[in-house]
């Protein structure tokens, strides 16, 4: 069997963190930890209502140990939720009305792989807001948030969308040999493995 997920869980009520425990203490793949081996968690699991200034003070604290990765389960989640939970180095986002066992594991198992999980409704709210952003207040003094071109970007939000290049080739009026080009051109300038890669990495940095 291969090396178990070290799991660590904080909840301000003790009921919910039983919860919680019980939960994950239900799979083979995850050990719970206590506070004590806190600096040997791969994932600090963090549980309340509200996220204000005492639950934001407690994932950065987790974030000065050794820095288990962090997954966040809240009641209320919003934009502003989301921008302070990132700031505060969390990496997985959950509703608490969305958790189940194999939505909490999964989400468990992605953080500490290195990937974040972020509920797809408020991730398209946030690249809303970065698009905002950009078209209010960057665009018009000529700057961007990367090096990436408005065309390159619409090309990478059509992949994102599903588009193959001939499709995406269509609808911006290229040749599909352009399309080929900007896609290769992305992916050697930023050292990306594949176009999956290419659209992950700009929805990483907030591009589409």
């Amino acid at each position: 069997m291969g090396h178990r997920i070290l799991v660590y869980v904080y909840a301000n009520d003790p009921i919910l963190q039983a919860g919680v425990v019980s939960q994950l203490r239900a799979s083979p793949e995850v050990a719970v930890v206590d506070q004590a081996e806190l600096d040997e968690a791969d994932v600090a699991v963090v549980v309340t209502d509200l996220v204000d200034e005492a639950v934001l003070r407690v994932l950065r604290a987790i974030q000065r140990g050794s820095a288990p990765r962090t997954v966040l389960i809240a009641t209320a989640l919003d934009e502003s939720t989301v921008v302070a939970a990132a700031e505060a180095g969390v990496s997985g986002l959950l509703r608490r009305s969305e958790v189940t066992s194999d939505r909490l594991l999964d989400v468990v198992a992605k953080v500490a792989a290195g990937d974040a999980a972020v509920p797809p409704d408020l991730l398209a709210r946030l690249l809303d807001q970065v698009g905002r952003l950009q078209r209010q207040v960057l665009s018009p003094r000529g700057l961007r948030f990367s090096g990436l071109s408005e065309r390159e970007i619409e090309v990478l939000r059509l992949l994102a969308d599903g588009m193959d290049t001939g499709e995406i080739a269509r609808k911006l009026s290229f040749s599909e040999r352009t399309i080929k080009a900007v896609l290769h051109d992305v992916t050697t300038r930023f050292q990306l493995r594949s176009r999956a890669h290419a659209v992950a990495y700009a929805v990483r940095e907030g591009l589409i």
